[in-house]
């Protein structure tokens, strides 16, 4: 009987020393665990909240504080004109060969737009003038038609589904964020739209100067493989849209 019990105690302190050890080896699963639930929102968050009312940017670092990739003004020294600019109202340049002119307000020429996650642009179109597919890295965009009718659209990442609409005056389209996006003016007048950005900085990369125009040039026989198209089309394609976004 005594053989018997302590047979137990043996297997029970055994049992107990492997439910211990288990427990010590999914010590560092359990903190990995933690640590990747605390990183998480701080992860997928975007700019922090503001903890003043304003910064607007100067070029300068005579003020040392450095936020969103500018200088902050010392708030003594701004002026209500640091918040204001004027001219959106003007037409914009469209005598090239896309027909559309982009007038971006960011905060690189309206300085108190720093740190305020806003920013707007005014697209101007001759009949029959496009706004190339092109993304903003940065930023989902509301686009407002002031004048005219234009057929605007997005693409989706894979599936590449389009989505498309005709837009008359008074019309709002939203392009998600970074998705391919466009506009061309088919009506018989000039068109102007406002687009609203959540960035101070939304950024643009125009699909066709990305990749027939950048520089140094994608290799040919890269671009010939993915477009399946005749080496000679491509190095037309990237000779003619470089000179143009080059000089």
């Amino acid at each position: 009987m005594l053989q018997f019990s302590t047979q137990i105690n043996n297997t029970k302190k055994e049992y107990q020393a492997k439910i211990a050890s288990n427990m010590m080896k999914s010590v560092p699963y359990l903190v990995t665990l933690a640590l990747l639930a605390l990183a998480f929102p701080l992860a997928s968050a975007f700019d922090p909240s503001a903890l003043q009312d304003f910064c607007v940017a100067v070029n300068g670092s005579s003020s040392g504080v450095f936020v969103n990739g500018k200088f902050c003004k010392d708030p003594n020294l701004v002026k209500v004109d640091d918040f204001f600019l004027p001219g959106l109202n003007i037409p914009g340049n469209t005598s090239n060969q896309l027909g559309s002119n982009v007038t971006r307000i960011t905060v690189d020429n309206l300085p108190g737009l720093n740190t305020l996650d806003i920013s707007v642009a005014r697209i101007d179109f001759v009949p029959n003038g496009v706004n190339a597919p092109h993304t903003h890295p940065r930023a989902s965009e509301v686009l407002q038609v002031l004048e005219g009718t234009l057929i605007a659209g997005f693409v989706t990442s894979n599936p590449n589904r389009l989505f498309t609409k005709i837009l008359h005056k008074g019309d709002v389209i939203v392009f998600p964020f970074s998705l391919i996006h466009f506009e061309i003016n088919i009506g018989k007048t000039n068109a102007v739209t406002l687009s609203y950005f959540n960035s101070q900085n939304p950024g643009v990369n125009t699909i066709a100067n990305a990749v027939f125009g950048s520089d140094p040039l994608i290799n040919a026989d890269v671009l010939t493989k993915a477009f399946q198209l005749d080496k000679k089309v491509i190095e037309y394609l990237q000779k003619r849209i470089w000179s143009s976004t080059n000089n």
